[in-house]
C-alpha cells in the first residue's frame, strides 16, 4: 500500500471519528452534569452555567451545547464526503455529495427560482441542522429544535432575508408593498409581516416538543400498566417491562424521526416560499436594467 493510500485512509477514519465524538461528548456531558430523574420529569435544556453580562445574563444550555455539537458533527461529515472528491471520478461518496447537491439545487430552482440558486447551501444547512438537532432525542440528548430559543434564532434570520430582499427595490418600494393590493389592508400586512418568524419558530418548536412529551407520557402510562398487569408475577418477572418493549420505540418512529425530518423540510419549504415570495424579481430587473441603460447613455 502506498503512503498516499495510506493517508488517505487515516485522514478518512480521522473524520468518521469527528463526526460521530460530538454526539459521544454530548451524552458524557449528560451523564456527567445532567441530574437524572427517576420519575415523570418534562423541563426545558438543562443550564450548564450563566454568565453576568451587562445587559442580561448568558445563559450556557443543552441547547446551545447540543446545537454546536451538531453543527460541528455535520462539518466533519461534510468533509468527509468531500474529500478525495475528483472530476470523472465515481466513488460512492461522490455519488451521495452530487446526488445532495443536486436535489437541493433542484429544490431551490422550483420553488424560489432561477435567481436564487445559490441559496442550496443555505437550504440544505437548514434542513441539515433542523432534522439532525431533532435526531438527537434519539440518543436521549435534549433535541435543540425543543428550545424556542433556537427555533426563533432561525426564524429570524430567515425573517432578516425576507426584509432584505424586499428591499433591493429600495425602502419607498418596501413601504408601498404593504398598502397592496389596497391601502386600507396596510395594518394587516403589517401584522402578517411580524406573524412570519413568529408562526415558524412556534409550528417547528411546538411539533418537536409535543412529540417528546407525548412519547414520555406513553412510556410512562405503559411501566404503571405493566405494573398494573404482570405487577403480581413472582420475582424478577413483576418487575419487567413487558409492555414497555417495542411499543415506545415504534411510536419513536413518527415522533422523533418522521416527524423531525417533516419538520426540518416545512421549515426549509417556508424558508424558500417566504424569501422567494417576498422578491420583487421582475421591478427588480427593471430598476437594474433602467440604471444599467442611464449609465450607459451618460
Amino acid at each position: 500500500m502506498s503512503k498516499s493510500n495510506t493517508r488517505f485512509k487515516i485522514i478518512d477514519i480521522l473524520l468518521l471519528v469527528m463526526t460521530i465524538l460530538p454526539p459521544v461528548a454530548g451524552i458524557v456531558l449528560k451523564v456527567l452534569f445532567v441530574p437524572h430523574s427517576d420519575g415523570i420529569e418534562i423541563t426545558g435544556a438543562h443550564v450548564f452555567a450563566s454568565l453576568d453580562l451587562p445587559l442580561m445574563p448568558l445563559i450556557i444550555s443543552e441547547a446551545q451545547i447540543n446545537s454546536w455539537l451538531v453543527m460541528i458533527a455535520l462539518a466533519f461529515f461534510c468533509l468527509y464526503l468531500t474529500h478525495g472528491i475528483r472530476a470523472h471520478v465515481d466513488t460512492k461518496r461522490a455519488v451521495i455529495a452530487e446526488w445532495i447537491v443536486e436535489t437541493i439545487e433542484k429544490l431551490v430552482t422550483e420553488n424560489m427560482g432561477e435567481y436564487f440558486r445559490g441559496f442550496a447551501p443555505f437550504i440544505c444547512s437548514i434542513l441539515a441542522l433542523s432534522a439532525f438537532s431533532s435526531l438527537m432525542s434519539l440518543l436521549g440528548l435534549f433535541p435543540p429544535t425543543s428550545d424556542l430559543n433556537v427555533v426563533a434564532g432561525w426564524a429570524l434570520l430567515v425573517f432578516f432575508l425576507i426584509t432584505y430582499y424586499k428591499m433591493k427595490c429600495g425602502p419607498l418600494h418596501y413601504l408601498k408593498s404593504f398598502g397592496e393590493p389596497v391601502p386600507f389592508l396596510a395594518p394587516l400586512n403589517i401584522i402578517s409581516e411580524v406573524a412570519t418568524p413568529v408562526s415558524m419558530a412556534f409550528r417547528h418548536y411546538g411539533n418537536i416538543l409535543s412529540g417528546t412529551v407525548i412519547s414520555v407520557l406513553i412510556a410512562a402510562a405503559l411501566q404503571g400498566l405493566t405494573n398494573l398487569i404482570f405487577g403480581n408475577l413472582p420475582g424478577i418477572l413483576g418487575q419487567f417491562p413487558f409492555l414497555r418493549i417495542g411499543i415506545p420505540a415504534v411510536l419513536s418512529i413518527y415522533f422523533d424521526v418522521f416527524s423531525g425530518c417533516l419538520q426540518a423540510f416545512i421549515f426549509a419549504m417556508l424558508t424558500m416560499l417566504y424569501i422567494g415570495g417576498a422578491f420583487p424579481l421582475e421591478d427588480y430587473l427593471k430598476k437594474k436594467a433602467a440604471k444599467t441603460e442611464k449609465r450607459l447613455n451618460t
